[in-house]
């Protein structure tokens, strides 16, 4: 017996849209979105680059976990650590207040 899904599966964009909507998740998302676009630079400039976790982690002097926690939020790294990773990436650092 084969029951078929009455429930419409919702894409990302969609989703993310319809929990924005609740006033504390949107307050949520806007207090971690600085975390989150330093995040994904750091993962775009280190696959632009070609580089896997452990090669960015040995050309900034430190080990692939600190890289992997880096990349997951798990970590809050100093501005220091952040220059360390654009000059073993080629690029330069630049932080603005908008």
């Amino acid at each position: 017996m084969n029951k078929s899904k009455s429930k419409q599966l919702l894409n990302f964009d969609d989703f993310k849209a319809k929990l924005l909507k609740d006033p504390e998740v949107k307050k949520e998302y806007d207090r971690l979105q600085p975390e989150y676009a330093m995040i994904g630079a750091v993962i775009e400039a280190r696959v632009k680059m070609g580089f896997t976790q452990k090669i960015l982690a040995e050309r900034t002097g430190t080990k692939q976990s600190v890289i992997s926690r880096l990349e997951s939020g798990r970590a809050n790294p100093s501005v220091a650590f952040l220059k360390k990773l654009a000059i073993a990436m080629d690029t330069h650092l630049e932080i603005q207040f908008v």
